[in-house]
């Protein structure tokens, strides 16, 4: 099997620009919803039960600094390691590797915790890595947050070089 491209990827799996950076496609979104009067305060109506996107970060690339209101799971699928970073309301900097050689330490899935600030960036060297990304309750755009790089710097200033490079 030969290695397909970036670009092969995109058009394969008809994947769009993201707002954070990178490039999507949503593949599943649950058809039964969670009403809004079931799931907490934060959640502003009915979501979904789940969803689930391919997302592709391509060298040089970067998914900026964000947050949500559900927890996300990622899952490696093809391509090259990805470094994927959290920041907590403490200022803690958290980074994991995800990627295929697990005897290097690499995962194949992660969590990002809901309300952390978190942004990945395919690690040195690396052409493109392909990843799954799950939300649940489903993934919603008023759930989404980009971090604003002066807040993040005055709250933070220790992670100035992450926050600089993801934001």
């Amino acid at each position: 099997m030969m290695r397909p491209s970036p670009q092969d990827l995109i058009e394969l799996f008809q994947l769009k620009p993201h707002p954070e950076g990178g490039y999507y496609s949503e593949v599943y979104r649950s058809d039964e919803m969670v009403p809004k009067t079931a799931l907490p305060k934060r959640y502003g109506g009915d979501r979904a039960f789940g969803t689930a996107i391919y997302f592709l970060l391509t060298q040089g690339s970067r998914s900026r600094l964000h947050r949500l209101r559900s927890d996300e799971l990622w899952h490696f699928y093809l391509g090259d390691p990805v470094w994927v970073f959290t920041i907590d309301s403490k200022g803690n900097v958290d980074q994991v590797t995800l990627g295929q050689d697990v005897f290097a330490g690499h995962r194949l899935f992660c969590k990002v915790e809901r309300g952390l600030y978190f942004g990945a960036i395919p690690k040195s060297g690396s052409e493109f890595s392909l990843v799954g990304c799950t939300v649940a309750p489903g993934f919603a755009f008023a759930d989404f947050e980009l971090a604003d790089r002066h807040k993040l710097l005055a709250q933070f200033p220790h992670a100035r070089s992450l926050i600089e490079q993801l934001t």
